[in-house]
């Protein structure tokens, strides 16, 4: 029977039967195993929930523990709408599927999105809402990129650039499963750098970032949004890029520790970067509303001296004519 919100049957969970012959132990076995390199295995509620929000036909398949059966009703909708197996499995199944015991009790395996190629004519249409842009130099590290881009997906941030470099590490299982759909809830795309950096610059403030070396970041606002510029976990920012960006940032810290993972710096430079945005906003509703309260106040005024110039225009030509009509 349906849960009393649904205004639809919830569809009921499929079992998949093992081919005509074929033991038990090789149907477990062949529901888990890994998918082709095409495909993605995304874990956890809030991933699989922004991978249905985004883009549903990239899902093939969907697996799921019993009890979530009812919270993936729309889901489970959606797979039937578009003729694609779900189903619910035991704990140990769905780990098989899932490549990890971490999978959070669901797992939908999915083609992989695409990366954009960075369209330049875009660019100072991007930059309009003032938002900052980030791009990963080298970020190697699959759970880094997962935690930057939920960091980004968090404050805001429409836009993810990864370097078109070995080094820099693509959506995989394990950055899906960090994200916890933030990479669903940002846009992704692939340049050559620093080459690109030359296409944003008209539109960007170019911050690049180091452990050591840099500046703080200014609370005053910036004239301009800000493109981040994340480096390698080791290495940091390749030097051209670094050579070519506008201004270098450093998280200043009095601990014994030498610098943050680069996951963690993203999110602090982030929240600083929102909090200065915040205050130019305020600043220039400010400066309006100023400007509006002194046009409002020079209104009467200038009404004022026009009703004065035009009587005394009027007394002018009273007396002319008062001359000409004497005797």
């Amino acid at each position: 029977m349906p849960p009393p919100c649904s205004p639809k049957p919830v569809p009921r969970p499929r079992t998949e039967r093992a081919p005509r012959g074929e033991p038990a132990h090789r149907a477990a076995k062949r529901a888990g195993a890994a998918p082709p390199a095409r495909l993605l295995r995304i874990c956890g509620l809030n991933a699989v929930r922004a991978l249905f929000a985004r883009d549903p036909g990239r899902v093939e398949r969907l697996f799921f523990e019993p009890g979530l059966a009812a919270e993936l009703a729309a889901e489970c909708r959606l797979a039937a709408a578009a003729h694609k197996p779900y189903r619910a499995v035991t704990a140990a199944e769905l780990a098989r599927v899932a490549g990890t015991p971490r999978h959070g009790g669901v797992v939908a395996v999915a083609r992989r999105r695409p990366l954009l190629p960075l369209d330049p004519a875009a660019i100072s249409g991007w930059a309009a809402d003032g938002t900052p842009l980030v791009i990963l130099d080298g970020v190697g590290n699959p759970h880094n990129l997962g935690a930057i881009a939920r960091s980004a997906a968090f404050f805001g941030v429409a836009r993810l650039i990864l370097a078109d470099r070995p080094q820099q590490a693509l959506p995989s299982d394990e950055s899906y499963r960090v994200a916890a759909g933030g990479l669903d809830a940002v846009t992704l795309y692939r340049a050559r750098l620093p080459a690109a950096l030359d296409w944003l610059k008209p539109a960007y403030r170019i911050l690049g970032t180091a452990p050591g070396g840099g500046r703080a970041l200014a609370p005053e606002p910036a004239h301009r949004p800000v493109a981040l510029v994340l480096g390698n976990e080791e290495t940091g920012l390749d030097p051209a890029t670094l050579a070519a960006c506008d201004a270098v940032a450093t998280i200043p810290g009095g601990g014994p520790v030498q610098s943050l993972n680069v996951a963690a710096a993203a999110a602090v430079l982030l929240y600083a970067l929102t909090l200065r945005e915040t205050a130019g906003r305020a600043a220039a509703s400010s400066r309006s509303s100023s400007a509006s309260s002194a046009s409002a106040a020079s209104g009467p005024a200038s009404a004022w001296r026009n009703t004065n110039a035009a009587a005394s225009s009027v007394d002018r030509a009273s007396r002319r004519g008062s001359r000409r009509s004497r005797p």
